[in-house]
């Protein structure tokens, strides 16, 4: 990906290009961490939220309903 630009407003919020928000799934609420790095900065998004992206992704399924008893059950 080629660089991409972003403004600092006057109360030191950044802009982060659309193309960038998009590949990184990076939307209004979305915690990032920076880090310092040779010659700059970096910009991670929090991946904590990710799993709400999954959330009910099995409802459609038709599991047994008896699977959600099974979690206490001892893996080995």
């Amino acid at each position: 990906m080629k660089q991409l630009e972003g403004v600092m407003t006057s109360k030191g919020q950044l802009v982060i290009p659309a193309k960038l928000r998009r590949v990184f799934r990076i939307g209004q609420g979305t915690r990032v961490r920076f880090a310092r790095i040779q010659g700059g900065i970096a910009i991670y998004p929090e991946r904590e939220a990710d799993i709400d992206h999954y959330r009910g992704i099995l409802a459609d399924l038709n599991l047994p309903s008896d699977i959600e008893h099974d979690a206490d059950r001892e893996v080995r």
